[in-house]
């Protein structure tokens, strides 16, 4: 069993940057690929960006390469969103997901455990 919190979301001007995080608990953390994915209203979730289990392997969705940076820190039980040069079209609930034995799959069925979710709004 995994548990996710995510916190770090906030109101935030366009341009801007800010880092969410995802603590997880669970000793088996470091065998999990981690996900990001995101969720506007009236919209499907969408993948957003993966870290395999070892960190050696990232994934992202086109529109935030090169702008957003995944990683995680194992010791911390925590994953890391980084979200530069922000757009108001990335205003959505951010929700980091667990993937047991996997390399960080786009598709969210593929995960296992999610959180809660946190707000983020970029203002234009």
């Amino acid at each position: 069993q995994v548990q996710l919190v995510e916190s770090g979301g906030g109101l935030i001007q366009a341009g801007g940057s800010l880092r969410l995080s995802c603590a997880a608990s669970g000793r088996t953390f470091s065998s999990y690929a981690m996900g990001w994915f995101r969720q506007a209203p009236g919209k499907e979730r969408e993948f957003v960006a993966a870290i395999s289990w070892s960190g050696g392997s990232t994934t992202y969705a086109d529109s935030v390469k090169g702008r957003f940076t995944i990683s995680r820190d194992v010791a911390k039980n925590t994953v890391y969103l980084q979200m530069n040069s922000l757009k108001p079209e990335d205003t959505a609930v951010y929700y980091c997901a667990a993937e047991r034995g996997g390399t960080g799959s786009r598709w969210n069925k593929a995960y296992d455990y999610w959180g809660q979710g946190t707000q983020v709004t970029v203002s234009s």
